[in-house]
């Protein structure tokens, strides 16, 4: 498609899927209307990959700036869209453009609902602890109160990387991984594994296996071979130095969360699960048998759903998409969004990414379906006879918007001031890396 293109497309969120979403509608000749919540872009690439892993993050943003140099895509950072936000989904949708493309990722977080979870004090969502040490504002200046016992439910990456940081920033005396099934079934990689397995006990693991020893054989699991396996990463372990003992409680399901007289957690009730095949894999069965479990404060690291609240079709942690098969591939997936209540898709209106598919992978897949969902948009302009408003006019009625409501313009060209003065302070701190910790000293420093 020319240059000339009628077509203007508001894509919402500039993490992985929304960024690589408008550097291929850009680089088909559309304008792109790129507005994100938070000032910075890079969602899950900057504040999902651990903070760290500094090379991995400047490659991405590395790229990141060059769809962002690109004439035809226009940012606008620290605009929020949803029905609850400073622009409501009418508002953004009276701009005039020729469809929107939510990648907004899944900002809402999944709870277990346990008797003693509203109130007790030291119960956190995994995401929350993950943006507080990678800087997000306002996470990056919150205090989030750690005890010394510390218990994640979960055995993904996300709960390596919480325990990365509990082991060997905090220093905490001991992280406790609770997990509904056995050690077959963890779901983090060895890779990962290697930050934290210095701090793994050898000897509590072995004696948890021993423990669970009659249920692997039930269903056909060698003990020995599965602690084995999860001592591999020790070959390649990264040395921190960090005094935190990290062990594994298997089989268990979290019952209630218990709490000492000033509603701090004292403890989580567990109970005991053997492994059971439904179909081709196994499922966690309780046994009747509980146990406490001695903690001090518990974080849920079980997967993340989308936001509610915006306003777009919901339904089971999940934005609403077509339900019926694709008009060109029964096996290719929806992303136009759907509401039931008026049983008909709302027209030029699509999810991608953790949007479509809430924790779906890691920056290489929301990439990919961003891409994809760049590729539904444009199957659908090219069965669209209206275009979009003048980019002019869009610009001019979205800056006016943002005006009355004291929202900052906050464009590319403050990322990139942004991005030298932190690369500044950071060289003036001799640090890898610098981030401000709140969006007004962003504003501030520019």
């Amino acid at each position: 498609m020319s240059d000339a293109s009628p077509h203007t497309i508001a894509v919402v969120g500039a993490g992985p899927a929304g960024l690589y979403a408008a550097r291929k509608l850009a680089e088909a000749g559309h304008t792109v209307l790129l507005l994100n919540r938070d000032l910075k872009p890079g969602g899950l690439a900057e504040y999902g990959i651990y903070y760290t892993k500094h090379k991995m993050k400047e490659g991405l943003r590395k790229q990141f700036r060059k769809i962002l140099a690109m004439p035809n895509v226009h940012y606008y950072g620290g605009v929020q869209v949803g029905d609850v936000y400073p622009i409501k989904l009418q508002e953004l949708y009276d701009l005039g453009c020729s469809a929107v493309l939510f990648c907004i990722g899944a900002q809402g977080t999944k709870m277990l609902g346990l008797p003693g979870e509203e109130n007790a004090v030291g119960v956190f969502h995994a995401k929350d602890l993950v943006y507080h040490f990678n800087k997000l504002p306002p996470f990056a200046s919150q205090h989030f109160d750690v005890g010394q016992r510390v218990g994640i439910i979960g055995m993904g990456n996300v709960m390596v990387d919480v325990a990365h940081w509990l082991t060997c920033d905090k220093h905490v005396e001991e992280v406790v991984v609770i997990a509904r099934r056995g050690p077959a079934e963890r779901a983090y990689t060895d890779k990962e594994m290697r930050e934290i397995c210095e701090t793994l006990d050898q000897d509590d693991l072995k004696a948890e296996i021993e423990r669970i020893a009659p249920y692997l054989k039930e269903v056909g699991q060698d003990p020995d071979a599965l602690y084995e396996a999860m001592l591999e990463p020790l070959a390649k372990a990264k040395s921190k130095g960090s005094p935190s003992k990290l062990v594994f409680r298997f089989l268990c399901s979290s019952k209630q969360i218990l709490t000492d007289e000033n509603g701090r957690v004292s403890g989580l009730e567990v109970e005991y699960n053997k492994l059971v095949a439904k179909g081709e894999r196994l499922s966690p069965k309780g046994t009747g048998e509980t146990t406490t479990l001695p903690i001090d404060t518990l974080v849920y690291a079980i997967g993340d759903q989308v936001d509610d609240q915006v306003g777009l079709p919901f339904e089971w942690g999940k934005y609403i998409v077509a339900p019926t098969p694709h008009p060109t591939d029964p096996e290719r997936a929806r992303y136009e969004v759907y509401d039931p209540e008026k049983e008909e898709i709302l027209k030029g209106v699509f999810v991608g990414g953790w949007a479509r598919v809430a924790s779906d992978g890691l920056v290489g897949k929301a990439r990919a379906d961003g891409e994809t969902a760049a590729d539904e948009v444009m199957a659908y302009l090219e069965s669209e006879a209206s275009n979009s408003r003048s980019w002019d006019d869009i610009k001019q009625q979205l800056e006016a918007h943002l005006s009355q409501n004291d929202i900052p313009l906050f464009t590319k060209e403050q990322v990139a001031k942004l991005e030298a003065a932190e690369q500044a302070r950071a060289a003036e701190e001799d640090r890898e890396f610098f981030k401000f910790d709140t969006n007004e000293e962003m504003l501030e420093t520019l």
